[in-house]
């Protein structure tokens, strides 16, 4: 029964995955426009790849016993992510359709793509807490797709904000 909750969740995570980079890829192609409706889609869509990945890196059939100091590296490193990820919100206040000025305050003085950043930091440590080996290995996968989001809006942003060239020097990410 495990295994197949487990390959179901890795489905799920898949899935979900594809489901945003269609997302992005139709939004590039100024095929589709974000809006409230989209955004509930998507907030959905996120929280179900958020919570299917959480479980399933604690489930993950294929466990590897790793010290505990590295098992505390990787939940350090989920917990920086939350943290990054949060300060990334309360400076811009919204997930989704920002239609303002180019934000370079907070986080974002530092770090260009902080959510994408604290993604990223879920998906390497929580595998690495649990000694989910298949879950860490999947993890990359899912880097990449975050990375081809990334790249995705880092082309918007360049088209929308003439000072975003400068602004990629002086920061991260």
């Amino acid at each position: 029964m495990d295994k197949n909750i487990f390959l179901v969740l890795v489905i799920v995570c898949i899935i979900t995955h594809i489901i945003r980079s269609a997302y992005e890829i139709l939004k590039y192609k100024k095929i589709l426009n974000a809006n409230k409706f989209t955004f509930v889609i998507m907030f959905i869509n996120m929280i179900l790849l958020w919570v299917s990945w959480f479980v399933l890196c604690a489930i993950d059939i294929h466990r590897i016993e790793l010290a505990g100091i590295i098992r505390y590296f990787g939940i350090s490193l989920v917990g920086i992510g939350i943290i990054i990820f949060l300060m990334a919100l309360f400076t811009i206040k919204t997930l989704e359709s920002y239609e303002g000025d180019l934000i370079t305050k907070g986080i974002y003085s530092i770090i260009r793509h902080p959510m994408y950043l604290g993604f990223i930091l879920w998906l390497i440590g929580l595998p690495i807490y649990f000694g989910a080996l298949f879950s860490f290995i999947l993890s990359f996968i899912f880097i990449a797709n975050i990375l081809f989001w990334r790249y995705l809006e880092e082309i918007e942003l360049v088209e929308r904000f003439s000072s975003y060239m400068d602004y990629k020097i002086k920061t991260i990410f």
